[in-house]
């Protein structure tokens, strides 16, 4: 690899790691480069490397598998059928990686069920069950557990302990133990028996055999790590199945003919065909056509979204009406799909503070058990008690100590709930966010585009005494329909929705700064502001005076006191209504409002428009306190006048002028359909732009942060509680590899609970 100025970042696949105290080792030795910053997730098997420019990726690899694991850059994978070597894909090496301990776990089963049921049922201890015991154990001692062997090895080759350390010696010591009790001993008498028992029996150990604690605590561990792997697989399904969301060939216009190409082969300008029931292939403009979008996938609106040209549209979206022609603007790592995915992946591969704090404990952890281990062992025999009584708590304490459930606990809570965040729309950016969550008492909210919709739209039609409100729409929204100007399109929009097709116009002219006159059905049309119908010169040089009569005067003066444009209607020289047209409030804003509240929060109205637009905002949507006439570079300084204050500030917003503020609030939450920058300054993308979106993700993240804190508890817990037992010789080693195995899978499956999280009800 050639080297690059500045630091580089790289993601590295990390195999070999067994625990979290592996992670914890290939970390610290990756840190101690210079230049070098590393954090290594068991979870999802990923180092995450920023590094210098004298510093190259076959460095960090070297120092990777130098510390005895492997490490390789994730490969591109590259489509099938393309005429190239076909590279498996992640689910296929997923599935190769799991075979090998699929085999040796049923094999583990297979032959310890009958060693642990003769060990502890009498009436199946035949004359020479005990010979049988060891032919049937010897294989999942050696065969089964070489993983735990060879990484055991492996580690102390370079100094160090980690948990499988732990479980060899653990293993290996009961089988040796039975070994010379068999051989050397009087376990191997004929007809000798001895009962399964809980506690320690004080003999002298020779006619004691430990054969079932060697193939059960194997077969226990396999199992655990086994649906351990499983469940880490199915904790990241949601992000698989997010990058695998997009289309994989697309139809493009080339030259006049349609050319079937991969995805990934298409450039921002190209223009692709979308028929009825395909996936739109990447972000781009319709060109042509029109029809109704499912965006459900990216985030989960189920009401199809209308568009027609000049529309921005989504890749892995679903074009479910007309037949579209689309433009491409976004391509490859650049596409809102991928983005998501990029912001999923990298919240998962953050860590906590928690987290890494169970980390630095993980990592000291071993060699702590490994002297409680030589300690409990000295204590039983300095005692008297016997070798059997100090061997068997010594062993115990060893298998009981695993600290995986304390590598998983917030992993795979991370995993889970930012998986189950972007089924939802909403996007958290890091672990560090969950911390956040907790703390924040106070949501400025942005107006335009978050509460409101950020465009203008027709809210009111006030009729003159005798004046029809369907002739009103229908011939100011002919007359408008032929504008460009955004207030135009507004009354249009609004106008071809309540009467349906609109004429077309006779006669049109745009009278700059004024409005627009025409011909529509025979009626000279006026629309415009006041001034336009109150003798201001006609363009033919023609007068006109058209009062408006006193009700439709109250009635405008009302709308702009309430901060809202009033638009004047007047044909064949009379003035016969007045429009209100305004930044509509979203119809979620009242109810988001309620749930924010609700979760603690207290909201702030923050807006650059003037005070009786945003006071009439804040009153429909339950708002009690706002800020208005900031300007964008302001914005900042409220959120840190509100931080001095002692409060802990969350930002909703979706603009360029909202960046800032969001990156100085202590949560920042961009709205999806805001702007780039918006988003990537936010710690949470609501993907929707639904604020209601926002109490789900800050409930979501909650729930998530919670989840991790009782997997903390309960590993922690299990590890105090179970140590000083084993070591008190009151649990068997057996029992205490079902227990450690049980501790992790209890952690995923507390974790997966989260997939079941639900946004509240609209």
């Amino acid at each position: 690899m050639t080297t690059t100025t500045g630091p580089a970042q790289v993601e590295l696949a990390i195999g070999g790691m067994t625990c979290a105290s592996c992670a914890a080792r290939i970390e610290k030795k990756l840190n101690r480069m210079d230049g070098v910053e590393a954090t290594v997730n068991y979870a999802t098997e990923k180092a995450k490397v920023t590094f210098d420019a004298d510093i190259s990726v076959a460095d960090l690899i070297a120092t990777v598998e130098a510390t005895g694991y492997t490490a390789e850059e994730p490969q591109l994978e590259r489509p099938r059928g393309d005429g190239g070597d076909e590279q498996p894909t992640d689910e296929e090496k997923a599935d190769a990686a799991l075979r090998p301990l699929k085999q040796r776990l049923v094999t583990a089963v297979a032959l310890a069920v009958p060693v642990i049921a003769m060990a502890m049922v009498p009436a199946l201890q035949i004359e020479y069950w005990q010979w049988l015991s060891l032919a049937l154990a010897a294989p999942v001692v050696v065969y089964a557990a070489w993983p735990f062997h060879r990484a055991a090895w492996t580690n102390a080759k370079h100094g160090a302990a980690t948990m499988d350390t732990l479980i060899s010696m653990g293993t290996t010591a009961a089988f040796l133990w039975s070994l010379w009790a068999l051989f050397f001993g009087t376990a191997g008498m004929p007809g000798m028996t001895h009962p399964f028992e809980l506690t320690i029996a004080r003999t002298d150990g020779a006619g004691n055999i430990y054969l079932e604690a060697a193939a059960g605590v194997t077969a226990f561990i396999l199992a655990g790590r086994y649906f351990e792997a499983r469940s880490k697989r199915k904790a990241g399904a949601a992000l698989k199945a997010l990058m695998q969301l997009g289309a994989k060939e697309v139809t493009v216009l080339r030259g006049g003919r349609e050319v079937t190409v991969a995805t990934a082969d298409l450039q921002v300008g190209d223009r692709f065909l979308v028929r009825p029931g395909e996936k739109i292939a990447t972000d781009g403009t319709v060109v042509e056509g029109s029809s109704a979008v499912d965006v459900s996938m990216l985030t989960g609106e189920s009401v199809p979204v209308e568009v027609g040209v000049g529309d921005a549209v989504t890749g892995a979206t679903l074009n479910a009406g007309g037949r579209l022609v689309v433009e491409a603007t976004r391509v490859g790592a650049d596409t809102q799909l991928a983005r998501m995915a990029k912001l999923v992946e990298d919240a998962q591969n953050g860590k906590a503070a928690a987290q890494r704090l169970a980390d630095k404990i993980s990592a000291v952890f071993v060699p702590i058990v490994i002297a409680l281990a030589l300690g409990t062992l000295g204590f039983w025999l300095g005692t008297g008690s016997g070798l059997t009584a100090a061997f068997t708590a010594a062993v115990a304490v060893l298998i009981i100590a695993c600290p995986c459930a304390l590598g998983l606990a917030t992993p795979t809570a991370l995993m889970v709930g930012t998986g189950r965040g972007a089924q939802l729309g909403i996007l958290i950016k890091g672990p560090e966010v969950l911390e956040t969550t907790r703390k924040v008492d106070t949501i400025v909210l942005d107006k335009t585009g978050t509460v409101t919709t950020g465009r203008m739209t027709l809210i009111k039609v006030h009729t003159a005494a005798g004046t029809d409100e369907t002739d009103v729409l229908r011939l100011a929204g002919a007359l408008e329909h032929s504008s460009e100007h955004p207030i135009a399109q507004a009354v249009a929009t609004g106008a071809a929705a309540k009467v349906g097709t609109l004429p077309t116009p006779e006669d049109f002219a745009s009278i700059p700064g004024l409005g627009v006159q025409g011909v529509v059905d025979g009626h000279a049309v006026l629309v415009g502001r006041e001034k336009l119908l109150t003798g201001v010169p006609h363009v033919e040089g023609q007068g006109r005076a058209m009062e408006l009569p006193p009700s439709l005067k109250s009635a405008k003066d009302a709308a702009e006191q309430a901060g809202k444009t009033a638009i004047a209607v007047a044909w064949d020289g009379e003035a016969r209504a007045v429009l209100e047209v305004a930044d509509a409030v979203k119809e979620t804003s009242a109810e988001a409002i309620r749930r924010l509240r609700a979760l603690g929060l207290t909201p702030i109205l923050l807006t650059g428009d003037n005070k009786a637009v945003a006071e009439a905002v804040a009153a429909e949507v339950g708002i009690g306190e706002v800020i208005a006439e900031v300007m964008p570079q302001d914005k900042v300084d409220v959120v840190k006048r509100l931080q001095a204050e002692g409060r802990s500030v969350a930002m909703v917003g979706d603009g360029v002028n909202d960046a800032a503020a969001l990156a100085q609030a202590d949560l920042g939450l961009a709205m999806g359909t805001g702007t780039d920058a918006a988003i990537e300054a936010g710690d949470l993308t609501l993907v929707r732009g639904d604020l209601r979106a926002a109490a789900d993700a800050i409930r979501l993240s909650r729930k998530t942060l919670g989840t991790i804190r009782s997997n903390l508890f309960w590993a922690f817990a299990y590890n105090v509680a179970a140590l000083p037992l084993a070591a008190a010789g009151l649990l068997n080693p057996m029992i205490a590899g079902a227990a450690m195995a049980f501790s992790s899978v209890f952690v995923v499956g507390n974790s997966l609970r989260l997939r079941g999280f639900q946004a509240a009800d609209n």
